[in-house]
């Protein structure tokens, strides 16, 4: 548009116009850009947070008295029914993420997996590579 507007194709108003308008929305997007990034400081900072709770979660469950167990459960759990002499629970989000995804580690650790290729699994994008037995 510089090059336009040196050799005389668009005039200055519209030069300056659409010049303010890019700037504009030039500000409007790195401005989204540092909200994302923030956001995404702020999820990695709670999932550390999620993973260290369920890490020490049975711990601090044997801890706690009757009423503030309770309270974890319903808090973990959606749902539990009894079947074929088996409890089963259904795990509210995120917690039926991180039971399906210890399950498939499980799993891929009974198949001789390396720690290395199982620690793929967790990242984005990265789980898809590794094949689970079925």
């Amino acid at each position: 548009m510089y090059i336009d507007r040196l050799d005389g194709r668009i005039d200055l108003e519209f030069y300056e116009r659409k010049a303010a308008e890019w700037r504009t929305e030039r500000r409007r997007l790195l401005q989204s850009i540092e909200e994302h990034q923030n956001a995404n400081e702020s999820y990695l900072h709670d999932g550390i947070q999620l993973l260290e709770l369920a890490r020490r979660a049975h711990l601090l469950f044997q801890e706690q008295p009757g009423r503030e167990k309770r309270r974890l459960l319903d808090f973990v759990v959606s749902n539990c029914t009894w079947k074929n002499g088996s409890l089963v629970a259904t795990y509210r989000q995120p917690f039926d993420l991180l039971s399906e995804s210890v399950a498939k580690d499980r799993d891929l650790v009974g198949v001789g997996t390396s720690k290395e290729e199982r620690c793929l699994g967790w990242l984005p994008g990265q789980g898809s590579n590794l094949r689970h037995p079925d």
